[in-house]
C-alpha cells in the first residue's frame, strides 16, 4: 500500500500465483491490465473505509457528517446558507464543552463568535449599573462616578463601537435589551458583533500630501482613512489608546509600522520613535497640519484616526517611505488585501512583477495569451494599452491576464484612457487591481466577432480618483467604457464608477457596486447620441444618459445612480436612484427600453422606474428604504447596510438574506442562529441583546 493509504497496481498483481504471472508476461499482460482495471475499484473500497473511520470524529468527519453527530449530543441544527458556516463543525465540537460553561460570559462571547463567523464581545450590563454597595463586599471597579482624568477610559465611552467598551456606571433602563432600547438593568447581556473586518497591508509607499516630504498620508489614494487593529477586535485606533498601547500595537507583525526603504535594503521606525497625536488641518496656518514635528525633532507623528503621518525632515534621495497597516471593510470586493486565493487560475505562463517596474513589457510578452503578476502592494503606471491577440492554435493559455499576488492590492494610475485592444473571440482579466486616473476602455472594431473583459476583485475609481476627504474628484466621469457591440464584460465582486456601454453589448456584474456617488448622476447608460467616442462634455468621458446601454444583468449588486439599459435582468439587487424631477429629460429613475423582455426579482426598484416585468420586488412603499452605514468609497462601512433598515430590503432577497451586494454576508441568517443559541445557553432569568458594533 501506498503512502496515501491507497494500493498500487503492481502490489495486487503479486498477489497472485507465480505461475499465473509468468503465463501472463508470455501472453502479452492482458491479466495485468485486468488487476490495473480492478486497482481502481480497490482504491473506491479503500477510500470509502477511510472515510467511514474519519467520519467518527467531528475534527475529520465530512461536512455533511457534523450535523448527524450533532445530534448524537443534542445538537439543534441553524440555517445552513451561510457559506462560511455551511459546516457547524466547530460548534458541534465544543458543545459539551459550552454546557459545561452554560451561562457565563466567556461562554457566550465565544459562542456568538462561532455562530456568526465575526469577532465578539459579550457585556454583562448589570455590572455597570450605578447601585449602593454591600460594605462587605466592595467592588472597587463599579464607580458610581466616573474619572474624568482616565482619558483612554472616556475615549472608549459614549458611542465609540456602539458602547462595546463603555467602562462607566449607568442608571437603570427599564426598556427591554432584546428590542435594542435598553441596555442598563439587572437581568441584560449584550452581545457586540464587528461586521467591519480589518485587513492588511504591507508595504504601501506613503502619499506625499503637499510635496515638501513632510507630510503623509497611508491611504495609496491620497485621502484620510481611519488605521484599525488587527487583534484581538477589528477597531478603529484612537490616538490615547494607541498611545498607551503603543508596544502592542505598534511593531513588525503588529497593526502598524513605518520603515524606510533605501537601495541597501529597509530601515524601521523604532516605537521610540513614534508619536500619536492630532494631525489635523491647523485653522490658525492653512496647508499645515496642528502638532507636526518641526525640524531638528527626532520623532515621527502618527495620527491613526485621519491615516496621516508627520516627518521632521523630507527622505534623502532614494529613499522611500513605507508603511504597514490594517484598514476597515465591511465587504470583501473590489481591490483589497482579503483572501481571493480560489479565484487565481493557474497558468503555464506567468510573468510577475514587483517593485514599481513597468508593466508594459511584461504585458507585451504575454498578449497571446498567460498572466503578468503582481507581487506586491506599490503603485504602478498603468501601461496605454493592454493587447489579447489571438493564440495559436493549442496554446496552453487562451487569455491575457493581470493580476495581483493574494491579500496585495496595488495601484494602477492612468492620466487618460486605458485602452484594451482585443482580437477577436479574446478574453483580457483583471484580478486584485484598482484602477484609479482614468477610464477602461474597449474600443469599437469594424467585424462582429466577440471581446470579452473579465474583472474579478477589482476596483475602477468611482470619480476616477479621491480627493483628499475621499469625496469623488470627477463626479459623473466613466469608470468603464465598451465601445464593441459584441462585448462581453463580466465583473465579479468588483467596485466600478459609472458604466458607458453601447447598445448590443453584454454586462453582467455579481456581487458588485456600481457607484455614481449620487442618486441623481447616471451610473449606466449608452453612448452619447451623435459622437463617434464617448467623449460628451468637454472630454470628459461620460455618456449623456439619454442613449440606452447593453443588456445589463445585476445578481446581489448595489447600483447607486440611474439606469437606462436596453434591456434589465436583476436579481437581489438594490437600485438607489433620484425619482425624476422637473425639466429631467429622464423620465424614470431605472429606465428599460425593452419592457416586454427580461425581469427584475426580489430587488428594491425606485418609485417610476419603467422596468420589466417585477417579482416579489419593494420599493413601492415610501417606507422601503435603504439605510446604508456609508455611501461614500473608502469608508469602512461602505454599501453596509444598518439594521435599521426595512426588513423588505434586509430580508427581501430570494433566500431571505438582504438584497444588493451585501446578500453574501448573509447577515439576517447570522442573527437568526445566534439567537438561537443564545435561548439555549442563557442563564435562567437573563435577556440578550445584540447589537453591532460596526
Amino acid at each position: 500500500m501506498s503512502g496515501t493509504g491507497l494500493y498500487t497496481s503492481e502490489e495486487i498483481y503479486r498477489l497472485l500465483p507465480a505461475v499465473y504471472r509468468v503465463r501472463d508476461d508470455e501472453q502479452g499482460g492482458v491479466l495485468r491490465e485486468l488487476v490495473e482495471v480492478l486497482t481502481q475499484q480497490v482504491n473506491v473500497v479503500a477510500e470509502s473505509l477511510e472515510q467511514m473511520y474519519d467520519d467518527q470524529f467531528i475534527e475529520t468527519a465530512a461536512p455533511w457528517v457534523a450535523a448527524y453527530i450533532g445530534d448524537l449530543v443534542g445538537y439543534r441544527t441553524l440555517h445552513g446558507v451561510v457559506p462560511q458556516l455551511a459546516s457547524p463543525r466547530a460548534d458541534v465540537a465544543n458543545t459539551i464543552r459550552y454546557r459545561r460553561r452554560k451561562g457565563t460570559v466567556s461562554v457566550l462571547e465565544q459562542l456568538a463568535a462561532d455562530v456568526t463567523g465575526w469577532p465578539a464581545h459579550a457585556v454583562e450590563f448589570f455590572q455597570l449599573l450605578a447601585a449602593t454597595q454591600f460594605m462587605n463586599h466592595i467592588r472597587p471597579q463599579a464607580q458610581a462616578t466616573a474619572n474624568l482624568r482616565d482619558a483612554s477610559h472616556l475615549e472608549l465611552a459614549g458611542t465609540f463601537q456602539g458602547g462595546a467598551f463603555d467602562a462607566f456606571a449607568h442608571t437603570a433602563e427599564m426598556r427591554r435589551i432584546s428590542t435594542r432600547s435598553g441596555r442598563y438593568n439587572i437581568p441584560n447581556v449584550g452581545i457586540f458583533l464587528w461586521r467591519v473586518q480589518s485587513l492588511r497591508l504591507v508595504r504601501v509607499p506613503l502619499v506625499d500630501a503637499d510635496g515638501a516630504g513632510l507630510r503623509f498620508r497611508f491611504d495609496a489614494l491620497g485621502t484620510d482613512k481611519p488605521l484599525f487593529a488587527d487583534e484581538p477586535l477589528p477597531i478603529p485606533l484612537l490616538r490615547r489608546d494607541t498611545t498607551a498601547h503603543l508596544a502592542a500595537r505598534y511593531g513588525n507583525g503588529l497593526a502598524l509600522l513605518l520603515e524606510t526603504e533605501t537601495s541597501s535594503g529597509v530601515d524601521p521606525i523604532t516605537a521610540g520613535e513614534i508619536r500619536i497625536c492630532n494631525l489635523s488641518d491647523d485653522p490658525a496656518a492653512p496647508g499645515t497640519w496642528a502638532h507636526q514635528p518641526q525640524a531638528g525633532d527626532t520623532f515621527v507623528s502618527i495620527d491613526p484616526v485621519l491615516g496621516r503621518a508627520a516627518f521632521p525632515a523630507a527622505p534623502a534621495a532614494g529613499e522611500t517611505r513605507v508603511g504597514t497597516f490594517h484598514y476597515g471593510s465591511a465587504l470583501a470586493i473590489g481591490g483589497g488585501g482579503y483572501d481571493r486565493s480560489r479565484t487565481i487560475e493557474k497558468l503555464d505562463t506567468v510573468d510577475q512583477v514587483s517593485g514599481g517596474d513597468p508593466l508594459g513589457p511584461a504585458l507585451t510578452s504575454v498578449k497571446g495569451g498567460g498572466a503578468v503578476e503582481i507581487l506586491d502592494s506599490r503603485t504602478y503606471a498603468a501601461p496605454a494599452t493592454i493587447t489579447a491577440t489571438t493564440p495559436v492554435a493549442n496554446a496552453p493559455d487562451r487569455k491575457v491576464v493581470l493580476r495581483s499576488s493574494n491579500r496585495a492590492r496595488p495601484l494602477l494610475i492612468r492620466n487618460d484612457q486605458l485602452k484594451l485592444v482585443l482580437d477577436p473571440d479574446t478574453t483580457v482579466e483583471l484580478n486584485g487591481l484598482v484602477l484609479a486616473g482614468g477610464p477602461l476602455v474597449i474600443e469599437e472594431s469594424a467585424d462582429s466577432e466577440a471581446r470579452n473583459l473579465v474583472l474579478r476583485h477589482c476596483t475602477l475609481g468611482p470619480g476616477v480618483t479621491r480627493n483628499a476627504d475621499g469625496t469623488p474628484k470627477s463626479l459623473g466621469r466613466a469608470s468603464l467604457i465598451v465601445l464593441h457591440p459584441f462585448a462581453s464584460v463580466t465583473l465579479d465582486h468588483c467596485i466600478v464608477g459609472p458604466v458607458v456601454a453601447v447598445e448590443g453589448a453584454e454586462v453582467t456584474a455579481g456581487d458588485s457596486v456600481f457607484d455614481a456617488a449620487a442618486e441623481d448622476e447616471v451610473a449606466y447608460c449608452g453612448r452619447a447620441a451623435g459622437t463617434g467616442t464617448v467623449t460628451a462634455a468637454a472630454e470628459r468621458d461620460t455618456g449623456d444618459g439619454l442613449s440606452a446601454g447593453g443588456h445589463l444583468t445585476l445578481e446581489a449588486c448595489t447600483v447607486l445612480g440611474k439606469i437606462h439599459a436596453q434591456r434589465l435582468d436583476v436579481s437581489n439587487s438594490l437600485l438607489l436612484a433620484g425619482r425624476a424631477g422637473a425639466g429631467d429629460p429622464w423620465p424614470a429613475p431605472v429606465w428599460a427600453d425593452r419592457r416586454q423582455v427580461g425581469c427584475i426579482r426580489f430587488s428594491f426598484v425606485p418609485p417610476g422606474s419603467r422596468t420589466p416585468r417585477r417579482f416579489q420586488c419593494a420599493g413601492g412603499d415610501p417606507a422601503q428604504r435603504a439605510n446604508h452605514t456609508s455611501l461614500r468609497y473608502g469608508d469602512p462601512g461602505y454599501m453596509q447596510l444598518r439594521r435599521s433598515t426595512h426588513a423588505a430590503i434586509r430580508t427581501g432577497a430570494s433566500d431571505e438574506s438582504e438584497m444588493g451586494v451585501t446578500h453574501e454576508l448573509y447577515s439576517p441568517q447570522r442573527e437568526s442562529n445566534l439567537e438561537i443559541r443564545l435561548d439555549e445557553y442563557l442563564r435562567y432569568g437573563l435577556e440578550a441583546g445584540i447589537f453591532y458594533a460596526t
